[in-house]
């Protein structure tokens, strides 16, 4: 996978005068089935989260409150992308590598995978991760 398979991709946004709506369905606003949900929360000032790449499991990454970066690594190229909207989210194929940083007081972020968790899907060593796609490319 390239960094430019990575996606911000816009939700629907309901307005109404008494607060704003968001939803995510699997397979529609993603193009996977949603199998695990979890959210990052009271990330102390100057902390990284993140630092792994995942074999098979695609990812979706929404700032429900707050902001963060997102860094991305392919082997190749380098991306950084804030996060600050609740009604966009990062579209993150699998062997993408990543990192989080730059969390705002009272962030939460939201991430909507395709896959249960296994600790077997990870890469959390970086050059194990180098070494794999350049396996995978040649």
């Amino acid at each position: 996978m390239r960094i430019q398979d990575c996606q911000i991709l816009e939700l629907p946004k309901i307005s109404d005068p008494r607060g704003n709506l968001t939803f995510v369905e699997g397979c529609k606003h993603v193009s996977f089935g949603i199998n695990r949900v979890f959210y990052l929360y009271d990330v102390p000032g100057g902390a990284d989260r993140g630092g792994h790449a995942l074999k098979t499991c695609h990812q979706f990454l929404i700032a429900i409150s707050g902001s963060f970066d997102v860094i991305l690594y392919d082997g190749r190229d380098t991306r950084r992308i804030h996060l600050n909207r609740s009604y966009n989210g990062l579209y993150l194929p699998p062997m993408i590598w990543r990192e989080m940083d730059n969390f705002s007081s009272g962030s939460v972020c939201l991430v909507l995978a395709s896959e249960p968790y296994r600790e077997a899907d990870y890469f959390r060593d970086y050059n194990s991760y180098l070494k794999a796609i350049s396996e995978t490319a040649s």
